[in-house]
């Protein structure tokens, strides 16, 4: 079993920190080269560079929730789940296919409780 694990090339969790520039503001992220590659796949399903694509998802993610606190560990988490999405087939394998075209919703359908943001119950009391 382990040798699926060990077998990787060391140098896909070897980390590298990137300095990027979101709106302005100049910030650097570590991450294991593996999830920059990841990263690079998804922006460029949408001819987005793997900047444009992180500055994006922290734009949505404030815009959801308000405010970011590990983003690092948003951006491993969200390579993470792609590729799950993927071996769910709910993301298709070919990268021709744009991620915004498709249905987020038909995607989510379904998913284990730990991989979706539940409403939060509001007590009346």
């Amino acid at each position: 079993m382990c040798e699926v694990f060990i077998s990787a090339n060391p140098e896909s969790y070897e980390s590298r920190t990137r300095s990027l520039r979101l709106h302005g503001v100049v910030t650097s992220i570590r991450l294991e080269n593996l999830h920059w590659e990841v990263l690079e796949e998804i922006g460029a399903r949408d001819g987005m560079g793997v900047t444009q694509l992180i500055e994006k998802l922290y734009d949505e993610l404030v815009q959801a929730r308000g405010a970011v606190g590990n983003f690092a560990s948003f951006l491993r988490v969200s390579a993470l789940r792609y590729m799950a999405l993927q071996a769910r087939q709910r993301i298709p394998v070919d990268l021709a296919v744009p991620i915004r075209s498709l249905d987020a919703r038909q995607v989510l359908q379904d998913l284990p409780d730990s991989w979706a943001r539940r409403p939060q119950r509001v007590d009346l009391a």
